[in-house]
């Protein structure tokens, strides 16, 4: 399978830099999948699942959300968080999560209900991801 350059930027770290086989993220207007030679695109990223398919095998990671741009078969997505299962931290996103809920119990500006809906989405996402990829005993 031809594989294409895919790069995942955040403000403090390469966190992927590989040739890879495909990419799927969410977007606004529901999943996208990047393979090589794919037409020069920019679409944002929403908060979801970010799945990599290297030597046939698919990595997943939690993403916050973003912005995805492919060029000369090359894809690079920017993004304030990004995280693999292992590096979730489970608590903080329980916290996280109740905190999001109490607030939207409250009687909130627009502006502020939207904020704190995406907190919620964001914690929800990464818990899931870190539930699925629990390696119990």
């Amino acid at each position: 399978m031809a594989e294409f350059e895919l790069e995942v930027l955040q403000p403090e770290r390469v966190f992927f830099k590989d040739r890879v086989e495909m990419v799927v993220v969410r977007t606004i207007d529901g999943e996208i999948g990047i393979m090589a030679n794919h037409q020069p695109i920019v679409v944002p990223v929403g908060i979801g699942k970010l799945r990599i398919k290297k030597d046939g095998k698919w990595k997943e990671a939690a993403i916050a959300g973003g912005l995805l741009e492919v060029k000369n078969n090359k894809a690079t997505i920017l993004s304030d968080a990004v995280e693999w299962p292992e590096e979730i931290d489970r608590q903080r996103a329980l916290l996280a999560k109740e905190r999001a809920e109490k607030r939207l119990e409250q009687k909130l500006p627009p502006d502020e209900f939207e904020r704190y809906k995406a907190a919620l989405y964001r914690a929800l996402n990464r818990l899931k991801l870190a539930e699925e990829n629990r390696k119990d005993v």
